[in-house]
């Protein structure tokens, strides 16, 4: 008897640990996802290179696709900029180590010193690399 009180505790304990994991997972994207839209917002370089894949593929909604190098060096140089930026409507999809990700890119954008109203949609791909969330494609478009 012992010892099935024991097996159902553990099954009971494994079954909630499997079920939470997802949800932590989503709650993991959602904070990568938070951190790289401040680190834009605020040009924090070191965290835009922490939180993109080296082989990052950035699809802006002009059509215009850039690789790390390019897309960091925008934001670093003032090429493009935000005042304000906020993703919203966010959903998240998990597929293994492999993250979906869509919200709605609502932005004053400073774009070569110009300010440009930004409303687009936003479609971004993470994934999970050596135990941290990394953007490895984005492409937004209008709507």
């Amino acid at each position: 008897m012992q010892n099935v009180k024991m097996l159902i505790g553990f099954l009971c304990l494994f079954s909630g640990y499997v079920a939470a994991s997802p949800a932590t997972a989503d709650k993991d994207v959602a904070q990568a996802v938070d951190h790289l839209t401040q680190a834009m917002l605020h040009k924090d370089i070191p965290q835009l290179q922490a939180l993109t894949a080296d082989n990052l593929t950035y699809g802006h909604s002009s059509g215009k696709i850039q690789d790390k190098q390019a897309f960091i060096a925008d934001i670093e140089t003032g090429r493009s900029g935000f005042k304000t930026l906020q993703m919203q409507k966010q959903t998240i999809t998990l597929s293994g180590d492999t993250a979906l990700v869509r919200n709605h890119f609502s932005a004053q954008a400073v774009n070569s010193g110009v300010e440009v109203p930004t409303e687009i949609e936003n479609f971004q791909i993470w994934q999970k690399q050596n135990g941290q969330w990394l953007l490895i494609g984005r492409q937004a478009f209008k709507f």
